[in-house]
C-alpha cells in the first residue's frame, strides 16, 4: 500500500515521464490509459422506495488517463468518466437512470524531483486534498466495490468530483505536505460557469513514521452552500456568510501481505434558517492478500450527523486478478439507518475491472 509522500512522488515521475512506456530519452509524449469497470448484482435499496424495482441491477463505468509531457517538468493530465446510473451505492435510493460524463482533473502542471524531496504545483480541475481516498478513487486501486461512508458523486461530505483551483504537494524527508485553494467546498463543488463560487482552502500533510507506516491529517474551511442546493432553505443567509470547516485524521500501515488503512473526520455546516448540521464520521479498511491472484477485504465506516442519527456500514469482498490487466471483485455491502423507511439495506455484487493501455508515443 502506498502512503501519501509516495504517492505524490509517483505521480511526479508519472507526470514529468508521461508513462514508463514513454521512450526515456523523450522531451515530450503523450499518453493515455483507461480504466473499464462493469457490475451487476441485487440491492434491496433498488427494491424499495423510491425506485421500487426488482431489486436487481446492472452498470458500468470508465475513466479514461490521457497525459501530455510537454518537456522535462511540464505536463498536463486529465481524467474523464462515463458512469450509468445507479452503479455506486449511494444512488440505489435516488430517482434516475441514464449515462453522465464527469471531467474529474484537468491541469497544468509543474514539478520538481530530488534526492531530498519533491515539489509539484498544479492548477485547474482538481480533486479535493481533503482526506486520503480521492487518491484511489479509480476502480483498480479500490480493493472493495462500494466507497468509504463518507465519500461519493452525489450528496457526499467529500465528492470525488473536481474543484477548479490551484494546489502545491511538497515532500522533504519522511514530511509531505499540500494546500489546495478552489472555487468551492469539498461537499458541493461548483463548475467554473455555476453561480455561487466561493473561495475554499485545504490544508493537509503527513509523516512516514517508517516504511509502510504514515500518520495524516487534513482541514478545510469556505462557504458550502448554493441557492440551487435542495438543502438551500427559505430565509437562509447569503450562501458566503456560511463558512464551512472540517478536520480529518487519516492513517496507513503495509506489512507483508496486510494492508490497514482509516480516516476519522468532522464536519460543521452551519445555516441560520436551522439548525447547524454537525456530523462525526469515520471507516477503518483491511486488505490481506490469499495468494498472487488472490485477497479478501474488509471495511467498516460509521457517519453519527446531528439530523439523520447514526449509520453503519460494513463490506467485505474477494478479489481475483485474472491477469495483470483484470480485476474481479465480489461484494457483500450491509447498511443501517436510525431513522428513514427502511433501516436496512442489503448489497450483494461483482464488479469487473480492466485497465487498458492503448497509446505511449514520446519524441525530441
Amino acid at each position: 500500500m502506498l502512503d501519501r509522500r509516495s504517492v505524490c512522488r509517483i505521480l511526479i515521475l508519472v507526470l514529468s515521464a508521461a508513462h514508463t512506456l514513454i521512450a526515456q530519452d523523450a522531451d515530450a509524449g503523450f499518453d493515455i490509459r483507461a480504466t473499464l469497470s462493469g457490475s451487476g448484482g441485487y440491492s434491496s435499496a433498488l427494491a424499495g422506495a423510491p425506485r421500487g424495482g426488482s431489486g436487481g441491477n446492472a452498470a458500468f463505468r470508465g475513466v479514461v488517463y490521457p497525459t501530455l509531457k510537454l518537456g522535462p517538468h511540464w505536463s498536463v493530465a486529465a481524467a474523464y468518466q462515463a458512469i450509468s446510473r445507479p452503479y455506486y451505492y449511494e444512488s440505489f435510493g435516488t430517482l434516475g437512470y441514464g449515462i453522465k460524463g464527469d471531467l474529474l482533473n484537468a491541469a497544468l502542471t509543474y514539478s520538481r524531483v530530488a534526492e531530498s524531496g519533491s515539489l509539484m504545483f498544479r492548477a485547474g480541475q482538481l480533486s479535493t486534498a481533503f482526506g486520503s481516498f480521492p487518491l484511489r478513487y479509480d476502480s483498480a486501486d479500490n480493493a472493495l466495490v462500494g466507497l468509504p461512508i463518507q465519500y461519493g458523486y452525489y450528496y457526499p461530505l467529500v465528492s470525488n468530483l473536481g474543484l477548479v483551483g490551484a494546489q502545491m504537494d511538497v515532500t522533504r524527508g519522511k514530511w509531505d505536505a499540500r494546500v489546495q485553494l478552489a472555487n468551492s467546498n469539498p461537499s458541493n463543488p461548483r463548475k467554473l460557469w455555476d453561480k455561487d463560487q466561493y473561495g475554499n482552502w485545504v490544508a493537509g500533510g503527513g509523516y512516514t513514521v517508517r516504511q509502510g507506516l504514515r500518520l495524516g491529517f487534513s482541514a478545510s474551511r469556505g462557504p458550502y452552500l448554493d441557492r440551487q442546493s435542495p438543502f438551500f432553505f427559505p430565509g437562509e443567509a447569503n450562501p458566503n456568510r456560511l463558512p464551512a470547516h472540517a478536520v480529518g485524521m487519516d492513517a496507513q500501515w503495509a506489512a507483508g501481505h496486510w494492508n490497514v488503512l482509516g480516516e476519522w473526520q468532522r464536519f460543521h455546516l452551519p445555516y441560520k434558517a436551522i439548525p447547524d448540521y454537525d456530523v462525526h464520521t469515520g471507516y477503518a479498511e483491511v486488505r490481506r492478500v490469499l495468494a498472487p491472484r488472490w485477497y479478501v477485504a474488509g471495511r467498516a465506516g460509521y457517519s453519527n450527523a446531528s439530523f439523520g442519527g447514526l449509520r453503519q456500514s460494513y463490506e467485505v469482498a474477494v478479489g481475483f486478478r485474472a491477469s495483470t490487466k483484470q480485476l474481479i471483485k465480489i461484494g457483500y455491502q450491509t447498511d443501517t439507518f436510525a431513522t428513514g423507511a427502511s433501516k436496512h439495506q442489503n448489497t450483494v455484487v461483482i464488479e469487473s475491472v480492466t485497465t487498458v493501455h492503448p497509446l505511449s508515443v514520446g519524441w525530441k
